[in-house]
């Protein structure tokens, strides 16, 4: 029986999780109407299609190359995915591997679904912006929100005469209002944002979506005209479409792109206004005088954010163990919370050498990898695998063998009707693609099961000496970068916790998977002040002392 898998997506958080139910439901119909066995479901909830970086699909992909299926079924081609680029590529790759795809829309996808829907899709991707960018545009120019949330402000929804919602109203909430006022006038009187975002947290009062003050927050970004000081709403002007978003095709995350002034649309709002002009003219020209001071105007002249790269093997990595914010250096060799150094509202104003940070965390690495659970789990996993592909190998030899007897079997018994003088519509065809599939099979047989590998006679020493190797790797200068940048790969996050002992530094990413053994155990190979434990989530932490 052919084995079949189903995929099912929704894209927006709006949508119900119901549709996920849906999409199920009718593609088991389908496999039963069709004969197949669905032996797996994967499925992908509030996630776009214009990513592949979605764990149902990452999951039907690694099982595709392990051939646990042979037809994938979806309602349709979009549900898969909607960049036409991801499409082809998909459906080359599943191609390749032997495996159909098959959807309720329709039917056997093939590559002239694959060309036009796929270009089918990226147009409807394409017109949808277009149009939700010009509905946005005319509820703007009514003097409406075009979305986002602004500090001082509250959605209130109206309702027209015949009871349809109308949004994008907002009033004042003169508790915030207050609140930006106050900042307003102290920055214009000279206070610093960082002063101001100190000052405001140590008074317990929230910011913008109930998180700390940060001097960012506060001064915002020139060229994207964001934050409390650069917001022109607070003025009584709502100005939109100061930025586009691009998707990048790597991740799948929109990224933002400043407008020209041309582009921008500004209409008046007087009722919105919560700061005097004059206030609002003083701290624009404070504003303006800061940038063009020639500290400022050097940095934006060396455009040093295009050339900017992690200086160091752990740079943007590290992370507070207390309030989960960003580490980064304070003078040359030590890191510290920002977060409590700005007076964002963290307590944690201890330091760590960053020196310390990266020898704990390659030399923990190191003894990990070089446990002796973990090199013998390395040995046995290999020779599992490569049992395993001999096993496979040598199952698919004997299908071959007894597929070539039914069809040779079936041949004969045509070939016999047709000398006994046999006649019917389609017995040529019939004919024809038994023996084509006679040949192939022939063939298959002829080729034979691939040599076994030959396995190195002291696998274990090689294993220890390529973990040396990237040991040595990340030690030597020259090497160091590409090393690193692999190494940064598998890491997503450090946290660095306090102790009475010192530091609890916490890894967690892919990397620590390469610690774990079958069924959830991890070699403790460190003296006692090092452990290692499995986290609170699905992945596994790595902790150690310092």
């Amino acid at each position: 029986m052919t084995r079949a898998t189903i995929y099912a997506r929704y894209s927006s958080e709006h949508q119900s999780e119901a549709s996920i139910e849906d999409q199920v439901r009718n593609c088991r119909r389908l496999c039963e109407e069709k004969g197949w066995q669905v032996v797996e479901v994967y499925a992908d909830r509030a996630l776009s299609g214009a990513s592949t970086l979605r764990p149902g699909y990452q999951k039907l992909m690694a099982d595709a190359r392990r051939e646990k299926f042979e037809v994938v079924v979806a309602e349709g081609l979009d549900r898969l995915s909607r960049e036409q680029v991801t499409t082809a590529t998909l459906f080359q790759q599943l191609s390749f591997i032997g495996i159909m795809i098959y959807t309720r829309a329709d039917g056997e996808v093939s590559e002239l679904h694959v060309g036009l829907k796929g270009t089918m899709n990226a147009l409807f991707l394409k017109d949808l912006a277009l149009k939700t960018h010009r509905g946005i545009e005319g509820r703007v120019r009514q003097g409406k929100s075009g979305g986002g949330r602004a500090y001082g402000y509250r959605a209130v929804p109206q309702r027209a005469a015949d009871g349809t919602v109308l949004r994008g109203d907002r009033q004042i909430v003169e508790a915030e209002a207050v609140i930006v006022r106050r900042i307003f006038a102290e920055f214009a009187a000279g206070k610093s944002p960082r002063a101001i975002a100190r000052d405001l947290n140590s008074e317990n009062i929230k910011g913008p979506s109930g998180k700390p003050w940060r001097d960012t927050t506060i001064r915002g970004h020139a060229t994207r005209r964001t934050g409390i000081l650069r917001n022109d709403l607070y003025a009584g002007r709502l100005l939109w479409n100061k930025q586009s978003y691009r998707r990048n095709p790597d991740t799948g995350k929109r990224i933002a792109r400043p407008r020209g002034q041309a582009e921008h649309i500004a209409v008046e709002v007087p009722g919105l206004r919560i700061v005097e002009q004059p206030v609002w003219d003083a701290a624009q020209a404070r504003l303006d005088a800061i940038r063009a001071s020639p500290g400022s105007t050097k940095q934006r002249q060396r455009e040093f954010w295009k050339q900017r790269r992690p200086m160091h093997l752990l740079t943007g990595l590290l992370h507070c163990g207390e309030c989960g914010g960003m580490m980064a250096a304070i003078g040359k060799d030590y890191l510290a919370c920002t977060a409590a150094r700005s007076g964002a509202g963290c307590s944690n104003r201890s330091s760590i050498r960053r020196g310390r940070v990266e020898e704990v965390v390659l030399e923990g690495l190191k003894k990990q990898l070089m446990a002796p659970e973990l090199v013998e789990e390395f040995i046995r996993a290999f020779h599992e695998e490569v049992n395993r592909q001999s096993s496979a190998q040598e199952m698919y030899a004997v299908e071959h063998q007894a597929e070539l007897a039914r069809v040779t079997k079936k041949l004969k018994g045509l070939y016999d009707a047709i000398a006994d003088g046999l006649r019917t519509p389609g017995l040529k065809d019939q004919l024809l693609e038994l023996e084509a599939r006679q040949t192939h099979l022939k063939e298959l047989i002829a080729q034979g099961p691939p040599p076994a590998p030959r396995l190195h006679p002291k696998l274990a020493e090689v294993y220890r000496a390529m973990v040396v190797d990237l040991h040595a790797a990340l030690s030597d200068p020259d090497a160091r970068a590409e090393a690193a940048d692999i190494l940064r790969g598998l890491i997503e996050r450090i946290t660095v916790r306090d102790d009475p002992h010192g530091h609890v530094i916490e890894l967690t990413g892919d990397i620590v998977k390469l610690l774990t053994l079958p069924g959830g155990s991890i070699p403790v190979p460190y003296d006692s002040s090092v452990k290692v434990v499995a986290g609170a989530r699905f992945d596994r932490d790595l902790k150690c002392k310092c």
